[in-house]
């Protein structure tokens, strides 16, 4: 057996920083011990006991502090002695009490029974923090009389020193549980009930159970001092003997409506330990809600929402009947608490509370418009996604909504106002009943909005959904209204100059053209500045009114675009519609044909920061071309109306259908999950009662460490022994004298490091020590330390290691020891092979909807663009690769990556276990040759997540052959 040498290191209870500077005189220290006044006694042995803490003891001045110091009746060198008492060596090198120490007993007794209750407790509490029995033994007497002492801290504090004394020698003092019980019968005040309690509790429980059941009908008018020791009583009691749990539920049931919080927290959540009946849970789930909504600290919050979603994830339908307290939560300033609010009540929601929900969901809207509200922008942002979600699960509230949310289409929070239109687009096609109603709404509303975003699907829907011969006449007047006179070309010049003279130019962000591939609406690939728009979307002033003329003048033409596909639709619908007449038909395609010229004299004009694109003005000289030989032929006057009126329209119905199916496959998914998690049919059943000390002890334990277990990683799902294999790494190599390999087991936030060490040699090995080094975000909390080991004997070392960020990191270091023997200059040392730590232990597959996936694509600086470079010739077998490779999700729905046309462009996301977002951007093209070739980029907030993805893709991009 191997056997280590470390030296026990001492406890340290004092720590206070001293700079030394030149040694100690011990000649002047003695003078001022022996002949100072009071003043400058304390002074020198401060100067002592500073000495002592930073590595300088003075065993020398023992003696001296005894005789001349020692009988001083000062109280302030009485306190420095009690420090100095703890702190200097008691004992000689051969473990035996220094004679001296007799003199310091005798004085600690004489302290114990002095006159003064200040010098009496400060004695007790020196007593809690003395290891030498030799000392304790003779002031044991004085510590039992003053358990009956007048004075409350005398008595508090000689609970604490026995306390100590029978937690480390029960020897000295066997009968103290049976004195601490009695004096907890006779005493009064809480806080020495407190202590004695904790005494009982932890060292002689069946004396705890005992007064606690004598007591049990009191303990509601206990202080919350001694109720917080009783419920971890009653959790620790209940564990071990389940039967004991009727006697204890009522006395949990009257510790919630305890004026403390901690109280009321801990017993809620005993509570639920012992019981899993509907009234236990919810009694248990009303008192965290209830500290949810009184409690000011966020963090108390954000624990209690915690233990909420674990009561969700168990008894979800006992929860429901409680949703209404839990959306006060929302009245928190915080939004990351409103966040996870609204993510359990989204959870809960169901047919029977939905409108009450929807009614909450109103009012917070409401109280977001006041101009004092803080952080209302974002907040309304999370209202408005909570509606749409439960207006997709309940499409029987979306009516009473969906004209409230409308109200916010200008609202300078982009995000919001997109939301909203996103929202609207999907409820007029899914209820044709509301159609006419949101599309008048939406006609007015045109002059409130100020996303270009937000306009372009609002021009899509007008040019959709206008069904009557009035819409269409008013959403071709609001267009012709908000984009103002024509042409643009004339008199923007003359207007820029004259707001020039007048005020400083506002500065607006627009989209910038490039000579590279752009990514449109539909998710295809682009570059960075033709996603320019969405990271800050043209916004003009609230006070002006020509809104949609001023983003096409500062050369947002895809928006323009949009409006020319509007104009089209609108001008094919009169045709089919009674309450036109030729001439107003003519009329109406003559007004959109010189809306549209004029758009294209503009891009060309120079004005605008940069022309026309080319699709762009394909695309406006396609509507141009619609509308001046749509009277040409009859069949393709047919053929037209079919892909402008009809096929744009069952486009967009099936992507909508595809949505509504992959959330129920998502909800299914889920409810799989938890179902696998569930107890299988043919697990292994536990009995407590048939179980024996021991094991009841592992439960104990196991329900104590599961939090820590939880926030260390240990609750992750164990890999299977192939997975194991992976994460050996051989350190040293097989002929070394020290063979060392080394078990990665890597957890949410730090990294074990599991090394097996083996002698191979015949002589025993001395002060061996592995000493390790990092390089990136890595840091080592450990300092390492020296073992001994026999011939042909092995040795496991574990070594922690802490991650801050998501990066590729390096561990490397050497195994340095002795040879039992030899000269202990003689340092033998062997250099260990490096270790990579691999980003994708941090990286998980994660979701974010469309809308966020290029918010943050446009606000994330890091890029790393990787060249395709591959054997692989088909695309999709080619993400799913990438998608393997980087443990990243793909955001691009499976209909838009069906068929095999040779192209593929698609988005992936992952986030990292500190919160970090990976995004990445894949366009590859099938060449004639076979081979694909494109780019790969990838974006995130920090440089290493960008970096690391980028090379690990560099490196496994190709597939490896067999």
């Amino acid at each position: 057996m191997s056997a280590s040498s470390t030296t026990v290191e001492k406890p340290c209870t004092v720590l206070i920083h001293y700079d030394k500077g030149e040694p100690p005189a011990l000649t002047e220290l003695r003078t001022q011990l022996e002949t100072g006044n009071t003043e400058l006694k304390a002074d020198a042995l401060k100067k002592v006991i500073l000495y002592h803490l930073n590595g300088e003891p003075l065993p020398q001045l023992l003696m001296t502090i005894i005789r001349f110091v020692l009988p001083s009746r000062d109280h302030t060198i009485k306190k420095l002695l009690l420090l100095y008492w703890e702190i200097i060596e008691k004992t000689n090198p051969d473990g035996k009490l220094k004679p001296e120490m007799i003199l310091v007993c005798n004085n600690l007794r004489n302290d114990l029974i002095h006159p003064n209750e200040y010098i009496r407790g400060c004695t007790l509490r020196l007593m809690c923090k003395l290891k030498e029995p030799e000392v304790l033994e003779p002031l044991l007497p004085s510590v039992r009389q003053n358990l009956e002492h007048r004075h409350v801290y005398v008595r508090r504090n000689a609970v604490l020193a026995i306390y100590s004394v029978y937690k480390s020698f029960d020897y000295l003092i066997p009968d103290a549980p049976d004195l601490v019980y009695n004096f907890l019968v006779a005493e009064g005040d809480p806080s020495c009930k407190r202590n004695a309690f904790i005494m009982l509790f932890n060292c002689a429980q069946d004396r705890a159970v005992e007064y606690l059941a004598s007591v049990l009908d009191q303990v509601a008018a206990f202080g919350d001092m001694l109720q917080f020791i009783v419920v971890e009583l009653i959790r620790k009691v209940c564990r071990t003997n389940p039967g004991e749990r009727s006697k204890y539920i009522k006395c949990i049931f009257t510790l919630l409506g305890s004026p403390s919080s901690a109280v009321q927290f801990e017993a809620a959540g005993t509570l639920l330990s012992l019981s899993s009946a509907p009234t236990a849970v919810r009694a248990a789930a009303s008192t965290f809600i209830s500290l949810l909504c009184s409690e000011s600290d966020n963090n108390v919050k954000m624990i209690i929402l915690d233990r909420l979603l674990d009561i969700k994830r168990l008894h979800s339908k006992v929860l429901q009947d409680l949703l209404m307290d839990i959306l006060r939560a929302l009245a928190s300033p915080s939004l990351d608490i409103r966040k996870k609010t609204l993510d359990i009540v989204l959870d809960l929601v169901s047919t029977k509370n939905i409108d009450e929900v929807m009614l909450v969901f109103k009012k917070e809207i409401n109280k977001t418009q006041a101009k004092e509200y803080e952080k209302a922008g974002e907040y309304r942002q999370m209202l408005i996604q909570a509606i749409h979600q439960c207006a997709v699960r309940f499409p029987d509230v979306a009516s009473s909504v969906v004209h409230l949310l409308m109200d916010f289409l200008g609202d300078p929070n982009i995000a919001s106002a997109v939301d909203v239109i996103i929202f609207v687009r999907e409820v007029i096609e899914t209820y044709p009943a509301l159609r006419d109603s949101i599309t008048r709404k939406l006609i007015e509303s045109l002059f409130q909005v100020k996303a270009s975003k937000v306009f372009r699907s609002s021009m899509w829907i007008i040019g959709e959904y206008s069904s009557t011969a009035e819409d269409i006449e008013v959403a071709f007047q609001a267009i012709k209204d908000i984009i103002g006179e024509l042409p643009f070309t004339g008199s923007e010049k003359t207007d820029a100059k004259e707001e020039s003279s007048r005020t400083p130019k506002s500065p607006t962000v627009t989209p910038v053209s490039s000579s590279g591939t752009r990514v449109l609406a539909d998710g295809t690939y682009a570059t960075q500045s033709a996603l320019a728009e969405v990271q800050a979307l043209p916004v003009v002033s609230p006070d002006s009114n020509t809104t949609l003329r001023t983003l096409i003048t500062n050369g947002d033409f895809f928006l323009a675009s949009a409006i020319g596909t509007a104009l089209v639709k609108l001008c094919l619908k009169t045709t089919e519609k009674a309450g036109f007449t030729l001439e107003r038909h003519n009329t109406l395609i003559a007004e959109a044909i010189r809306i549209l010229t004029a758009i294209l004299q503009l891009g060309k004009s120079g004005i605008p920061p940069q022309p026309i694109d080319l699709d762009s003005a394909d695309r406006i000289a396609i509507c141009i071309r619609a509308l001046t030989e749509f009277e040409a032929d009859p069949k393709l006057r047919t053929s037209m109306k079919r892909v402008w009126l009809r096929e744009c329209k069952e486009a967009f119905t099936h992507l909508l259908s595809e949505q509504k199916e992959s959330g129920i496959g998502k909800a299914d998914e889920k409810k799989r999950k938890m179902a696998q998690s569930a107890v299988q049919a043919d697990d292994l059943i536990k009995i407590r009662q048939l179980r024996g000390k021991k094991a009841l002890l592992d439960i104990e334990e196991e329900e104590d460490t599961a939090d820590v277990s939880k926030a260390i990683g240990l609750a992750e799902q164990e890999r299977d022994q192939q997975q194991k294999l992976h994460r050996i790494f051989q350190l040293t190599g097989l002929s070394d004298p020290v063979y060392a390999e080394a078990y990665v087991n890597v957890h949410q936030y730090d990294i074990v490091l599991e090394v097996t060490v083996m002698n191979q040699t015949s002589d025993t090995l001395q002060n061996v020590s592995l000493e390790l080094a990092t390089l990136g975000d890595l840091k080592l909390v450990e300092r390492p330390q020296t073992y001994t080991v026999g011939p042909r004997e092995k040795l496991n070392i574990k070594a922690n290691i802490k991650v801050s960020s998501t990066e590729t990191g390096i561990i490397f270091g050497n195994i340095v020891y002795d040879v039992a023997g030899q000269s202990a200059s003689d340092k033998n040392c062997v250099v260990l092979n490096e270790i990579h730590i691999d980003i994708m232990d941090y990286i998980s597959p994660a979701e974010c909807t469309d809308v966020q996936f290029r918010t943050m694509w446009a606000e994330f600086e890091w890029e790393n663009k990787v060249v395709v470079n591959t054997n692989i010739t088909d695309v999709n077998q080619f993400l799913q690769h990438i998608m393997k490779t980087t443990n990243m999700a793909c955001m691009t729905p499976a209909s838009a990556l069906a068929g095999d046309c040779g192209f593929l462009s698609a988005n992936l996301y992952a986030k990292s276990v500190f919160g970090e977002d990976a995004l990445s951007n894949i366009c590859v093209e099938r060449q004639a040759d076979g081979k694909l070739s494109g780019y790969i980029r990838i974006r995130s907030k920090t440089q290493g997540i960008a970096l690391s993805l980028g090379d690990k893709i560099t490196l496994k991009q190709k597939l490896q052959e067999d």
